[in-house]
């Protein structure tokens, strides 16, 4: 049983591979507060409720994080309570596989590295990964798998945050479907403007993306992945198939690639 983590900078995902099949997996919220034995506790609270996991079965880890503080903590929570299991951080050094034709590759975040290695090998290139996290991410994979660029906008989450703040009449709101694209409210007209205007706003990048990426813009697979997909994936035409776990099937292959033999 291998235990995938992926540290984003507001929830943590977590996921439970038995070979090539993740058969559970948890989201909890990420704060950098959390000490190594709240974290240890916690992750093995949410172990126990599997059956697998609970016989001690974890022979691997793989963890890749976009918060420094949280990453310190999961390392001393692999020294203390893992000790004895294999565990591998993607960091600099770590093989992936993915060459990063960037002005400074350091700078890509493992996340989004990882997530390029697991879109082409399940999709192939080029593609176009969509993750929709606390920032929307649009990440690019050329036909030989390089990871060659991409664009970072304002998540949905934190738009959504920033009207309520900025806006003297306006509050937070659910995020979900309005009835109309016209909005008869003010709640209303807000949910049209994110999830109409997020929509917009990949059709829109994707495409121009595309342009860049391939010859033939149709010949770009668009992969869409993190929480927030799901409130953008019925009204996003550019949009191919939803990948929940992608970054939790590229942990698994980071691993396979760097682990003991």
């Amino acid at each position: 049983m291998l235990l995938t983590i992926d540290v984003g900078n507001t929830q943590t995902t977590l996921g439970l591979f038995d070979g090539e099949e993740i058969v559970e997996h948890w989201r909890i919220s990420t704060d950098p507060r959390r000490t190594a034995d709240e974290l240890a506790v916690l992750m093995q609270g949410l172990m126990g409720s599997h059956p697998l996991a609970s016989e001690g079965r974890v022979d691997g880890l793989a963890i890749c994080s976009s918060v420094p503080a949280v990453l310190h903590e999961l390392r001393e929570v692999t020294r203390r309570y893992y000790g004895d299991v294999p565990a591998v951080i993607v960091e600099p050094g770590v093989k992936t596989g993915v060459h990063v034709l960037m002005d400074n590759p350091k700078e890509v975040g493992a996340d989004r590295i990882v997530n390029a290695l697991a879109a082409n090998h399940l999709y192939g290139g080029p593609c176009i990964v969509v993750d929709f996290g606390t920032a929307t991410t649009f990440d690019a994979i050329n036909e030989r798998g390089d990871y060659i660029g991409g664009a970072i906008a304002p998540g949905i989450e934190i738009s959504v945050e920033a009207l309520g703040v900025r806006g003297a009449q306006l509050r937070k709101i659910e995020l979900t479907r309005p009835r109309n694209v016209i909005g008869k409210n003010t709640v209303e007209g807000m949910q049209s403007g994110i999830l109409y205007g997020f929509a917009g706003q990949v059709d829109g990048l994707v495409a121009r993306m595309s342009k860049e990426l391939a010859t033939d813009p149709e010949d770009v697979q668009v992969i869409a992945t993190g929480g927030l997909a799901p409130l953008v994936l019925g009204e996003a035409e550019a949009i191919d198939v939803h990948e929940p776990w992608l970054t939790l099937i590229g942990l698994r292959l980071v691993y396979e690639r760097n682990k003991p033999s």
